[in-house]
């Protein structure tokens, strides 16, 4: 993977990264915000030590652990990736309570286009901020955006420490079940 320098990294700051999307999509998953690496590489979940493809694969998402750079191979399984927030910060405590509220606006509307399955949000304060659910746990949630289902994961962030890769995989693997039951769309 390229090192960045601090100014390379803060050069990539308000970055928009294309989300990794198709029509239909048995699960779209969101993420808080692209971080700088994110921004800089245009590869989802770039930063060494997010542990999303790791856990992907250890969850069964993915045949094989996958870079960040093979993003592009998601939607022929069915996935995608997206953000309730497009901007690029250095961390989620930068963006304020009414962008996430606008982002939760934002994905409302994105949802309803593209249909996937399930919409997976990675990250429950991302979740519960973005749509007004203060009592929201990690796990499928009664809101739905048209026909999609909604599951909080667990962000993969390093920085969250209350996961393991294993826990977060066995968290991943339910919802890749509950994907997989469903009849209907990839």
């Amino acid at each position: 993977m390229t090192r960045f320098t601090p100014a390379e990294l803060e050069a990539a700051r308000d970055r928009l990264v294309p989300d990794v999307v198709a029509d239909g999509l048995r699960v779209l998953f969101c993420g808080i915000n692209p971080g700088l690496t994110t921004a800089a590489t245009g590869h989802h979940f770039a930063r060494p030590g997010n542990r999303f493809w790791p856990v992907l694969h250890r969850s069964g998402f993915t045949p094989r652990l996958l870079k960040p750079a093979e993003q592009g191979l998601l939607p022929p399984l069915g996935l995608g990736i997206t953000n309730v927030v497009a901007r690029a910060t250095a961390r989620a405590d930068e963006l304020t309570p009414e962008e996430y509220r606008e982002g939760g606006r934002l994905l409302t509307a994105k949802v309803e286009r593209l249909r996937p399955r399930w919409l997976a949000v990675v990250g429950i304060t991302a979740y519960r901020t973005a749509f007004g659910e203060r009592d929201a746990a990690t796990g499928p949630q009664e809101r739905r955006i048209g026909g999609t289902r909604i599951w909080v994961l667990p962000n993969p962030s390093g920085l969250n420490a209350h996961w393991t890769v294993a826990t977060m995989a066995e968290a991943y693997a339910e919802l890749r079940v509950a994907a997989a039951e469903e009849p209907g769309r990839r």
